[in-house]
C-alpha cells in the first residue's frame, strides 16, 4: 500500500493527463464499434481502473484500442443482425461474448501462458495492424461525408421486399418454436402477417440497409451514393479535426492535440448553431451493470462466437504485452506478463458487465502517463476515475459532439495504427519462395494474406489462416535446413568430423556414416526416410551419429522405426547409434526400438568406442 502512494503527485498528474487523452478516443471507438459512445467510455473507465489495480505493469493505461474495436465491430454487427437489428435485444449476447473474452484472458494468465504470446510471428501482427488501419480509414469515409445508409430513404426502400421476406421467415420460426405451424393451414400465419405494419417493414429495411453498407465492402457498395449525397459541413468538420490533430502537434505536445481538436471543432459546431449530425446521446449518471447477461443467458446465442472471444482474448493479450514492453523500456522496470493478463481479463470482464466494449493496454496513453510523471498502478486507476468524473459531469455536453469530428479522430487513428516499419521492409526482404513466375518473400506473402483477408473478409479467420501459413512455412524452412545440414553421404564423400579422421581407410566401403544435425520432426522426416536408398551396396554397417539431434517428435519417431526396420530386418544391415541424447532415447524406448531393433550393445557414448567395435566386428570385404 505504501508503494502505491509513494508517488501521489506524479501519478495524479499522469493519470489525469492520460484520462484526458483517452476521452476522445473512447468516444470514437464506441461509435465505431456500433454500440455508441457510452460503450466506449464505460470500457475506458472500468478497464483502465481494474487492469491497473490487478495488472502486472505499473504504468500501463488500458482502454479501448483500434485492434480490439475492429474485432468487436465484427461481433456486434453479427449479433445485432441475428436479432432483427435491435441493439437492445442483442446487447446481452454481445456483452456475454466480451465477458467470455475477459474470462479467457484471466485463464491465459492463470495458466502462465503470458510468456508464449511473444511467439506470434511478426508478419501476422504486421498484416493485422495494417488491416486495422485500412478498415478504420475506409469505414470512416461515410460518417466523414455525412452519409448514413439508414437515413437514405431511396436506398432503404430497395430493401423492402427483402425485409418482408425476413419478417415472414421470423413469423414462421416463431410458430415452429411454439409448435403451431401447420403446413395445411396458414390461418395463424396470415393473422400474424396482417399485424405487420409499414413501420415494422421500414425498421427491418433500415437494418438490412445498414448491414449491407457495413464494413469495407459495404462502404464501397454505397460509396457512389455517399459521394452524390455529400454534406459539405460534415466534410469540413472532419477535415478541420484532422488538420488540428496534426497541426497542433507541431506547436506543442504538452496538450493532447486530439482533445484540442475535439473541443475546438465541437465548440464551433455548437457555438454557431450549425446543422450537423451529433453522436448518440450519452446516458447521464453512474453506469449500471447489465444483469441480463446472466438472466437471459443462452448458450446457443454465444456458441458461434467462442472462437471470436478467444481471438479477442489473444489480441488483447498481445496488444497489452507489447505496450508493457514499451513501458519497461521507458521506466527501466520489468512487467509480470501473466499477472498483466489476469488484470486485463478482470478489467474486460467488469467492463463488459457494465456495458463497455473490450480493450487492452494502450501505447500512446501509457507513454503520456509515464512522461507526465506516472510511476505506480495508482496512475491507471486515477485515469479511470477521471473518465468517470467526466461522464458524470459532462455527459449531456458530450452528447452534442458532431459525429464527423469523431470520424476525423478515427481517420488519424487509422493512419497511425498501420505498421509502416513492416511495409517499408517489403522490397528488402529476401525472396525465398516462388509462386509461378513470381518470386517473393514468404514473410511478405504472410503479411499480404493477413492484410487482404482481414480487410475484405474476416479479421478473426485472417489471423488464424496467417498463423497456419506462417507455421507451415516455418516448418518447411526448418525441415529443409535440417535436411541440408544432415545430407546422406558416404564417409568418403562427406567432410569427416574431427574424430572421424582416424577411421580405418580399409573399412570405409563397408561402413556408412550418417550425421543427424538438428531435430527429427514431421518437417524433416521425408528426407530422412530416403536414407536406405542412398546406402551403397558394399555397406554392411550403418553408423548414425545422434549427438546433434536434440529433439524427436512422434512423426520423427515412426520415420526412424520404418528406416531401421528396412535396414535391419529387410537388408540385414547392422545399425549403430553414437551419442544418443535423453529425449530421443526416451521416445525410442517407448515403442521398443530400443532394445528390439537397436540393442544396448549397439549404442555408444563416443565415436571412439564405436570405431573400436567396428574394428573388432566388421571385416574388410572390398
Amino acid at each position: 500500500m505504501k508503494k502505491l502512494f509513494s508517488n501521489i503527485k506524479g501519478d495524479a498528474f499522469g493519470g489525469i493527463t492520460a484520462g484526458i487523452v483517452a476521452l476522445p478516443l473512447a468516444l470514437a471507438f464506441g461509435v465505431s464499434s456500433g454500440l455508441g459512445p457510452s460503450a466506449g467510455l464505460y470500457g475506458a473507465i472500468f478497464i483502465s481502473f481494474f487492469a491497473a489495480m490487478f495488472g502486472g505493469t505499473n504504468t500501463q493505461i488500458s482502454g479501448p484500442t483500434a485492434p480490439m474495436t475492429a474485432v468487436s465491430m465484427v461481433v456486434i454487427a453479427g449479433i445485432i443482425a441475428a436479432n432483427d437489428g435491435d441493439v437492445n435485444k442483442a446487447l446481452p449476447a454481445i456483452l456475454t461474448v466480451f465477458l467470455l473474452a475477459g474470462l479467457m484472458q484471466i485463464g491465459l494468465g492463470a495458466l502462465g501462458l503470458g510468456k508464449y504470446i511473444r511467439y506470434i510471428p511478426y508478419p501476422v501482427v504486421s498484416g493485422f495492424m495494417t488491416a486495422i488501419g485500412v478498415i478504420i480509414l475506409i469505414t470512416q469515409i461515410l460518417p466523414a461525408v455525412g452519409y448514413y445508409p439508414k437515413e437514405d430513404q431511396e436506398y432503404v426502400d430497395t430493401f423492402k421486399p427483402q425485409a418482408e421476406e425476413v419478417i415472414l421467415e421470423n413469423i414462421l420460426k416463431e410458430e415452429a418454436g411454439e409448435g403451431i405451424l401447420v403446413l395445411e393451414d396458414f390461418k395463424e400465419t396470415i393473422n400474424r402477417a396482417e399485424k405487420v405494419t409499414e413501420a415494422d417493414i421500414l425498421k427491418e429495411s433500415k437494418t438490412l440497409a445498414a448491414k449491407e453498407a457495413s464494413g469495407v465492402l459495404g462502404t464501397f457498395k454505397v460509396l457512389g451514393r455517399a459521394l452524390s449525397n455529400i454534406k459539405w459541413l460534415e466534410v469540413i468538420l472532419a477535415l478541420g479535426t484532422i488538420f488540428i490533430i496534426y497541426g497542433f502537434k507541431r506547436i506543442t505536445t504538452a496538450v493532447p492535440s486530439t482533445l484540442v481538436a475535439l473541443i475546438v471543432m465541437s465548440g464551433i459546431a455548437v457555438g454557431f448553431g450549425l446543422d450537423y449530425e451529433p453522436i448518440e446521446e450519452i446516458p447521464s449518471g453512474f453506469p449500471v451493470p447489465n444483469l441480463e447477461i446472466f438472466s437471459s443467458f443462452k448458450l446457443s446465442s454465444v456458441t458461434p462466437y467462442i472462437f471470436t472471444a478467444l481471438t479477442l482474448a489473444l489480441l488483447g493479450a498481445i496488444d497489452s504485452l507489447l505496450t508493457s514492453v514499451v513501458a519497461d523500456n521507458m521506466t527501466k522496470t520489468k512487467h509480470k506478463p501473466n499477472k498483466e493478463l489476469v488484470g486485463q481479463g478482470i478489467g474486460n470482464s467488469i467492463g463488459a458487465i457494465f456495458g463497455g466494449i473490450p480493450g487492452a493496454g494502450a501505447t500512446i496513453r501509457t507513454v503520456v502517463n509515464i512522461q507526465s510523471g506516472g510511476k505506480t498502478k495508482l496512475s491507471g486507476m486515477i485515469a479511470g476515475v477521471m473518465l468517470l468524473i467526466i461522464l458524470l459531469a459532462l455527459g449531456p455536453i458530450a452528447s452534442q459532439i458532431p459525429a464527423a469530428v469523431l470520424a476525423g479522430i478515427l481517420i488519424t487513428v487509422g493512419i497511425g495504427v498501420m505498421d509502416y516499419k513492416g511495409l517499408k521492409a517489403i522490397p528488402s526482404l529476401p525472396k525465398d519462395i516462388k509462386l509461378g513466375p513470381i518470386k517473393l518473400s514468404s514473410e511478405v506473402l504472410i503479411m499480404l494474406v493477413v492484410l487482404l483477408l482481414s480487410t475484405f473478409w474476416n479479421l478473426v479467420y485472417a489471423v488464424g489462416i496467417g498463423l497456419v501459413i506462417a507455421s507451415l512455412m516455418f516448418m518447411k524452412k526448418i525441415g529443409d535446413l535440417t535436411a541440408e545440414r544432415s545430407d546422406v553421404k558416404a564417409l568418403s564423400a562427406e567432410k569427416a568430423w574431427k574424430d572421424e579422421k582416424d577411421f580405418p581407410e580399409k573399412l570405409k566401403e563397408e561402413v556408412f556414416i550418417k550425421h543427424l544435425k538438428g531435430p527429427l520432426f514431421f518437417g524433416s522426416t521425408s528426407d530422412f526416410q530416403s536414407l536406405a536408398k542412398q546406402i551403397p551396396d558394399t555397406a554392411s554397417t550403418v553408423v548414425i551419429r545422434l549427438g546433434r539431434m536434440q529433439y524427436m517428435d512422434q512423426s520423427g519417431l515412426y520415420a526412424m522405426e520404418d528406416v531401421l526396420q528396412e535396414l535391419i530386418k529387410k537388408n540385414g544391415i547392422n545399425v549403430l547409434f553414437v551419442d544418443l541424447l535423453r529425449q530421443p532415447r526416451y521416445m525410442m524406448e517407448q515403442i521398443d526400438i530400443i532394445p528390439d531393433l537397436i540393442p544396448e550393445e549397439h549404442i555408444f557414448k563416443s565415436f571412439k568406442e564405436c570405431t573400436q567395435w567396428i574394428k573388432n566386428n566388421v571385416k574388410d570385404k572390398y
